[in-house]
């Protein structure tokens, strides 16, 4: 008997093993051999069938979750990105938890100098590169609008190093080359990495006494030794600050307050500090002066570190003054009167520089100045007016500083050298009236918001009667 099959497509079957065709025999009975030959033949092209509609449908299913796998993928990019990103913010709250416990720990709270580990000298042969300054590098070097901000660390201490050595310091005091790099390294290794009292600042000061040394032509004026104490009293001058100022560190009653009797106590521990680096003989560079030429030089160095504490500002100005008029360069007190105005005039001189070199420090300064005034809010101790985020603004800030400040003691300075007039004075002068136009626009701005407030507030009062009166 003659067997009839069709080939009867099924709906899609999700179940492992089921086909899209079925044979279903129309006519029974015994098969013949060719019919049985057929029906296998068939069965054969059913199952064909079969995979290449598996085929294609593994095809879509594979491309299905491939585009759920991308979808995921970018959601997972974009994780990724958060969490880098938290990974990030941790890191620097991390690093400010540190900071702070650095601040509270040494020496700003308890302990004097705890990292005692800073101090030892890197005994192999200093890492930082030999650059090779430029003629017009080494040219701009020697002015005070040099850009500080331009250069990396490394960069910086090889400039310092070059002043050393285009001054005569190293062939005068037979300073060992390798010492002087590895005394460098040190001096940068003992400065903190706050928002202004850090190595910058320090590269900053030297950077302007420099120029000042070649300005005023005080290499003529002056002997090399005082040259010597000018330039190593600029590099050492905030050596270890911790970003707290001497008024924090008395009314706190830190450790350093309590050591140095209240008196000066951030530049004393300058002073201290820039000695114990002296005390390791890899980096004296005063191991080859003999023991007389060594007190002199120390001795000098601290009354020029203690000179760049604020709190001594009139006074030393006015000892200044005094003398002005018969100034004597063979009176040895009137040369350390000059040198303690000098650096005075070269640790605050920022103003002096160009504005865009110059405003960066003013923002670096209120950031430090914010850190101590709400540390001083959260321990209950007296703020500073011009050290609150919420009383200062930057024109504020600067043009009593200019004022009262920077400019009376840059005209007595032109007194003794006219020079200092049109290169160093012109530019505060310059600066005073540009803060004061600021000035000027923030106030016509907060008036004009407090008429828009006075305008909006009567409104709504007109509007609240007007309610009133419906009611």
């Amino acid at each position: 008997m003659t067997a009839w099959c069709l080939l009867i497509p099924l709906c899609r079957q999700t179940q492992k093993g089921s086909t899209p065709y079925k044979v279903i025999p129309v006519a029974t009975g015994q098969l013949t051999e060719k019919e049985e030959l057929i029906q296998n033949l068939l069965a054969q092209v059913v199952e064909q069938f079969s995979r290449v509609f598996k085929i294609n449908e593994l095809k879509t299913e594979v491309a299905n979750h491939l585009a759920m796998l991308e979808k995921r993928v970018e959601l997972e990019g974009l994780k990724v990105a958060e969490i880098e990103k938290c990974k990030s913010d941790i890191k620097k709250m991390r690093d400010e938890m540190a900071a702070r416990n650095s601040r509270t720990n040494c020496p700003c709270k308890y302990s004097f100098l705890d990292e005692n580990k800073k101090l030892i000298p890197r005994r192999d042969v200093p890492s930082y590169p030999k650059y090779i300054l430029s003629q017009e590098t080494i040219e701009a070097l020697r002015k005070p609008t040099f850009d500080v901000w331009l250069w990396e660390p490394n960069e910086m201490l090889s400039c310092l190093e070059h002043m050393y050595h285009d001054l005569g310091l190293v062939k005068d005091f037979k300073i060992n080359p390798i010492i002087l790099k590895r005394w460098l390294l040190c001096i940068h290794d003992n400065y903190r990495n706050n928002p202004f009292h850090n190595f910058r600042h320090c590269f900053c000061v030297t950077q302007m006494m420099y120029s000042m040394i070649s300005l005023c032509s005080l290499q003529v004026k002056l002997p090399q030794t005082d040259i010597l104490m000018l330039m190593t009293a600029s590099v050492c001058h905030d050596l270890d600050h911790p970003g707290y100022n001497n008024t924090y560190q008395i009314n706190a009653q830190t450790e350093l307050a309590v050591r140095y009797n209240d008196i000066s106590p951030l530049e004393n521990h300058h002073c201290a500090v820039a000695f114990q680096i002296f005390a390791q003989p890899e980096c004296n560079i005063f191991s080859n002066i003999d023991q007389e030429q060594f007190k002199r030089i120390r001795q000098g160095m601290i009354t020029l570190i203690l000179a760049t504490d604020m709190a001594r500002h009139a006074e030393i100005l006015d000892s200044f003054k005094e003398i002005l008029d018969n100034f004597d360069y063979s009176n040895e007190e009137h040369v350390t009167q000059l040198k303690m105005v000098l650096i005075k005039c070269c640790d605050i001189s920022n103003e002096v520089r160009p504005m865009e070199v110059a405003e960066p420090w003013v923002d670096c300064l209120l950031e430090e100045y914010f850190m101590q005034s709400d540390r001083e809010k959260s321990e209950g101790l007296p703020v500073a007016p011009f050290m609150d985020r919420d009383k200062v603004t930057k024109p504020t800030a600067q043009i009593g500083f200019l004022k009262f400040v920077l400019i009376p003691m840059f005209e007595i300075i032109t007194k003794l050298f006219p020079v200092v007039e049109e290169v160093l004075l012109q530019p505060l002068w310059e600066s005073r009236d540009r803060y004061e136009q600021l000035k000027q626009i923030d106030d016509t701005m907060k008036e004009l918001q407090k008429k828009k407030n006075e305008s909006l507030a009567s409104e709504g009062r007109e509007n609240t009667i007007m309610d009133t009166k419906i009611l």
